[in-house]
This record gives structure tokens, sequence and C-alpha cells, in this order.
């Protein structure tokens, strides 16, 4: 194998070019540098050709724009956050939350519905109504939780119900106060009518004295107000009963009954 040559060393190549020509002179023949250009010659054609140095690099061309009208690129979709989790319940709140619903429903109720008030997740609702009938079970408590259809109600324990009925027979041979009867009155004369309207006559609030007179049996509701929507109230048998009444048409006329207008005037002197 050949041997790579030495770079050219230009000083070299001038000293050999000076000893040549002293050797020779002007005279020196037309081999002699012949020979000595094709030396330089090969050695020049030896040097190793240029790396060619890469083109900088500039910034990529921007793309050119849509054509007039056509449809314009759909907008990448925002990224959809996962959803917040529901805060945390503590157990002995929520099984206070489920006793204080169930105790105001007048029907069963469902779990969705008690999940929905408590802001908790339905599965932990129905958990936590186990535990509460079963903690009922456990005690001998006075009330019962029992599920009914697709609801939950609080019912009085069956070992108890000779204590209700006992209560509830002493509280029906109670006198009425007189706010029921001025309300019983109205309704009486004014059958059939709405709590509203009681209400509007009496000057007060009737609702608790309402829920005793539908307690004793004294009224009923017989049908629904088509201006307001409201329950309409009239008097049942028992009231006839009670009175020794055959028919409303018994009662006595509301006329003599009334106060007299200058007594009246003299209570409501701005009526």
């Amino acid at each position: 194998m050949t041997g790579e040559r030495p770079p050219i060393s230009w000083d070299a190549l001038a000293q050999e070019l000076a000893a040549t020509r002293a050797r020779g002179g002007d005279a020196a023949d037309a081999a002699t540098w012949d020979a000595v250009a094709a030396e330089l010659a090969a050695r020049v054609g030896e040097r190793p050709a240029a790396v060619a140095e890469p083109a900088p690099v500039g910034e990529p061309e921007p793309l050119p724009p849509p054509a007039a009208g056509g449809p314009e690129p759909a907008p990448e979709p925002e990224p959809q956050l996962p959803p917040a989790p529901a805060p945390a319940v503590d157990p002995a709140a929520l099984r206070g939350g489920l006793e204080a619903l169930l105790f105001v429903a007048d029907t069963a109720v469902d779990e969705v519905t008690l999940a929905g008030a408590l802001r908790c997740e339905p599965p932990r609702v129905r958990a936590a109504l186990a535990e509460l009938a079963a903690g009922y079970d456990a005690r001998g408590a006075g009330i019962t939780l029992r599920r009914v259809g697709e609801g939950w109600r609080l019912y009085t324990r069956e070992q108890y119900a000779d204590v209700v009925e006992r209560h509830l027979a002493e509280g029906q041979r109670s006198r009425l106060t007189q706010a029921a009867l001025e309300t019983l009155a109205v309704i009486a004369y004014r059958q059939p009518v709405t709590r509203a309207r009681v209400a509007a006559i009496r000057g007060v609030a009737v609702d608790g004295v309402m829920r005793t007179l539908l307690g004793r049996g004294l009224v009923r509701e017989v049908g629904t107000d088509p201006d307001s929507g409201g329950g309409l109230y009239a008097t049942t048998a028992l009231f006839l009963e009670r009175l020794g009444l055959a028919s409303l048409d018994e009662l006595p006329p509301l006329g003599p009954l009334l106060p007299e207008p200058s007594s009246v005037l003299d209570e409501h002197p701005d009526a």
C-alpha cells in the first residue's frame, strides 16, 4: 500500500525550484522543468477536496394562507377536565339529615331524592338508610324505618301501638280550643272553602288548627279550587253527628250569630 504524501510545503517547493535553477541555471533543459511541473501537479491533485460548508439554516417558510372561500380549519377541541369529586359528607351529618327529611315527609321518599337533598351519592344514602334501620331495631326504638316500594318511610313500632292508640283516643275526648271552634264555624258556613280563605276571614294562620280538625275527622278535603289551586275543605258526617244535625240545612242562621256593626266598628275603627 502506498503511503499518503505529506501536505505540500510551499517553502520546501521554493527551495527545490531554486536548487534546480542553480544546478541548471537558465540553460536548464526543458525535461528538468517538465519533471518539476509534473511533480507539482501530482501533489496539487492529491489535495483533499474542500468540504462544502452547510448552508445556513433559516426560519421555516410560513404556510400559505387558505384559499379564499375555502373551508376554515376546524378549531382544536379544548381539553375536557375531569368532573370535580363530590364533597365528602360526614357520616353523622348524613344520618341526621336523613332522619330530618324522613320525619317531615308525608309519603315514602326514594333514595335519589334523598341523595339530591343531601348532595351525596345514592349508594352512600342507601348504606346510611340501612344503618339507620338496623340501629332502630337494635335498640328497640319507638320508630322503625322501612322500605316501601321504591322509597323509605318512618313508622311507629308495632309493640307500642297500644300507647299510640291510647294517646289518640284521649285526644279525641279533649275539648276543642276557641281557635279550632272558630275555624270549624267558618268552614261549616262557607264550605267548600280553601285554607287561605279561612285564614283571611279569621285574620290568623290556621295550619295547626286545620291539622287538628282533620285529625279529629270533623273536616275533610273535597276538591281543588280552580282559581287558586288550593284544596277545598268541608265538614264531615261526624261533624253533623256531634252537633245532632241531620244535614247542613239545620245549621242556625248566621245572621243572628253575627255581632252588631257598631261593636265591630268599635273594635276595628279602620275597617
